[in-house]
């Protein structure tokens, strides 16, 4: 059963509309017709003024075109619908993908930008210390905790890619830090930070938050713009909702922020 309505922010929704038609308009276009070749009638696979068989290599590479095209209508045709039921006119066309470049400093002094490849080249689930503390399982991954686990539940449900718990090395650190979560988001190939606190109370919390405040602010990630936070304490249980606002709020201060990356 999903956990999250297929609400969307407005902005977030906006910038994942205008993605889907900024690539499809980037795509060729290419259509299956029939050609008389040899006498013989055949399928192939027509962009612009070229046929080209499907068995060929470039037939291969526009057979990928099609589906790509099928894939981005689809999501559009989703994404429009969401945003006529929840919105009115058109959405707003400043809100553009586009590649935002945010930075860190790691141990070693280099500046790394926190974009697709850099999300590639995490491992997820890689931290060593205390694995018999998962014990909730999700999707082939356990968590330690049923708020991480609903976490991922609402990433994956987001259609947002996610790593848990991979490792970082900050500046200023001999050890690296086991991020909670590092999400790409495709439309702007530009990475987020995601810390949860499960702790029994606000003195623990305070203290963990500040560490790992400090951990992130020391390397030049800045919170709320490239790492957001949230909890699951005592007397302020974990809402899977907040995920709405913090989400929305970081894409869109990256949006409009001047660029103070390293």
């Amino acid at each position: 059963m999903s956990i999250v309505t297929p609400y969307i922010p407005r902005e977030y929704l906006a910038l994942r509309i205008n993605y889907c038609k900024q690539q499809l308009a980037a795509l060729p276009e290419v259509v299956r017709t029939i050609r008389n070749i040899r006498g013989e009638k055949k399928t192939v696979l027509a962009s612009g003024s070229h046929y080209h068989m499907i068995n060929s290599t470039s037939g291969r590479k526009l057979t990928e075109v099609i589906q790509r095209r099928e894939e981005l209508s689809c999501e559009l045709l989703k994404l429009e619908g969401l945003w006529d039921s929840t919105f009115h006119g058109m959405p707003p066309a400043d809100i553009e993908p586009r590649k935002i470049k945010r930075r860190f400093i790691d141990s070693t002094g280099e500046s790394v930008i926190i974009d697709g490849k850099f999300f590639e080249s995490l491992k997820h689930d890689s931290n060593p210390y205390y694995p018999e503390h998962k014990t909730h399982y999700y999707n082939g991954t356990y968590y330690r905790s049923a708020a991480e686990a609903d976490i991922a539940r609402f990433y994956t449900e987001q259609g947002i890619p996610f790593k848990y718990e991979t490792e970082i090395w900050l500046s200023g650190m001999n050890r690296p830090i086991y991020s909670d979560f590092v999400i790409l988001i495709r439309e702007l190939d530009l990475c987020k930070f995601h810390e949860h606190f499960g702790l029994k109370n606000s003195a623990d919390y305070s203290r963990k938050t500040s560490t790992t405040y400090n951990n992130y602010s020391g390397a030049g990630l800045l919170p709320e713009l490239d790492v957001f936070y949230t909890f699951d304490v005592d007397d302020t249980p974990f809402d899977i909702r907040t995920l709405h606002t913090k989400l929305n709020s970081a894409i869109y201060d990256s949006l409009f922020s001047v660029d103070i990356s390293l």
